[in-house]
């Protein structure tokens, strides 16, 4: 897409999204395929926030299934949905939940059935049989869940998500922060005011104002940011999560603790790395943040329970991510009690503000589920009438490697999450 002058506007759109993590480029995607025009801005390069921060597990739905029925389904259709468009973006490692001795038998019972209620594939193997495949795996392993969990790549799945929004004519912008939101107001004839987002200011290479119809709020863990230059309260309470990657060339299966969600219950392997997650402690800035040593060490030692070889391993890498949770009911019961399902916030029936949009929350399993509500959302207000197809069309480059990859370099999408996979 080329700039269009207009008078002194330099920039004019449909839609700006502004966040280039999976949510927003999936937004942009979904939008430019139904026709809309789109301009979407990222302050640093794509999946350089949460998205390329996070331990890259495509969840099958098995770890939310007995507290969260609704959002373990939604993950399960979401697996099953990348699958088939996602390629190589993904790598299909399936997945055991792991019972060592001492764990609470019944809370294997309860997520085992849970997962079986939703028709989540479930498979119970003894120890010995689940060491036959896994040598890896303690023998204090009672039994395992298999489940069909994997991997994904999110620099890749982001980088893929913005090329096909770019060939449905969208254009994507890094190095393109944020710097201002602009409203206008109009008073009616009965002396009521409508008050509606109209335009932002966006520095770096951009460096110009950008005029829409509608803004969609992507920025995840920095959307209260976002939201308060639009004069809105929007309170996030994201979380902190360290993750830690070792050399092992051995592991090929995702292995999850059968336990209440803790620290170091997650292995996710790459190709001749694992990566072990992960902590969630509350912070109030995401992007200034404590982060003890200790955690590193505590990660290794709580995998290491499940997979021996891990203990005494010396990080190859160690990043930090924070999560985008919100928490409307302001629960105070925890970083792990509140919800990881997404919210869409129409900041017209919230806050009386017209053409701003927000999309808290959520997974990146789930990303393309949440760009479909919030383009349905956007579509209905600007009198689009089209169908989502993102479910149907295989992204670019999803059965190439080598094409992902340098998409990942073009949209300077590397992450830390899978650096050791892309080399970005």
């Amino acid at each position: 897409m080329e700039w269009t002058l207009i008078d002194d506007v330099s920039v004019t759109t449909d839609v700006l999204v502004i966040g280039g993590g999976a949510t927003g480029t999936g937004v942009a995607r979904d939008l430019a395929m139904r026709g809309v025009d789109v301009v979407l801005v990222e302050r640093d390069g794509l999946s350089g926030g949460t998205t390329g921060r996070s331990h890259g597990l495509l969840h099958s739905g098995a770890r939310y299934a007995e507290a969260d029925p609704e959002g373990a389904a939604a993950c399960i259709a979401e697996n099953r949905v990348l699958r088939e468009i996602a390629g190589a973006c993904l790598r299909d490692t399936g997945g055991y939940f792991v019972q060592l001795a001492g764990d609470d038998p019944d809370y294997f019972a309860a997520k085992r059935d849970a997962c079986r209620g939703l028709g989540i594939e479930v498979d119970v193997r003894s120890g010995t049989a689940a060491r036959e495949t896994v040598p890896e795996l303690s023998s204090d392993v009672e039994r395992v869940m298999q489940i069909p969990d994997a991997v994904a790549y999110p620099s890749r799945l982001v980088a893929a998500t913005a090329q096909s929004a770019r060939d449905h004519g969208a254009a994507i912008h890094t190095d393109a922060p944020l710097t201002d939101l602009h409203s206008d107001t109009e008073t009616a004839a009965d002396g009521a005011t409508d008050e509606a987002v109209t335009a932002a200011t966006v520095g770096g290479r951009v460096d110009d104002r950008v005029e829409a119809e509608h803004v969609v709020n992507a920025t995840g863990a920095w959307a209260g940011e976002c939201a308060a230059l639009a004069g809105i309260d929007l309170a996030m309470s994201p979380t902190r999560g360290v993750m830690v990657a070792v050399e092992n060339e051995e592991l090929d299966t995702v292995l999850n603790r059968c336990r209440e969600p803790a620290d170091g219950d997650i292995v996710v392997p790459h190709e001749n790395q694992v990566v072990l997650g992960t902590t969630s402690v509350a912070v109030d800035d995401p992007d200034e943040y404590p982060q003890p040593g200790r955690a590193v060490e505590r990660m290794i030692d709580e995998c290491a329970a499940m997979v021996p070889v891990l203990d005494g391993r010396e990080p190859a890498r160690t990043y930090w991510g924070v999560r985008p949770l919100y928490d409307p009911g302001a629960a105070g019961e925890g970083a792990r009690a509140i919800s990881r399902d997404f919210f869409l916030l129409d900041h017209e029936a919230r806050d009386d503000i017209d053409g701003f949009t927000s999309i808290v929350g959520g997974k990146l399993t789930t990303h393309r589920r949440m760009a479909e509500a919030v383009a349905d959302h956007v579509c209905a207000r600007l009198g689009v009438d089209v169908a989502c197809r993102t479910a149907d069309e295989p992204l670019p480059g999803h059965d190439d490697p080598a094409v992902l990859d340098e998409l990942v370099r073009e949209f300077d999408a590397g992450s830390p999450a899978d650096r050791d996979v892309t080399g970005a």
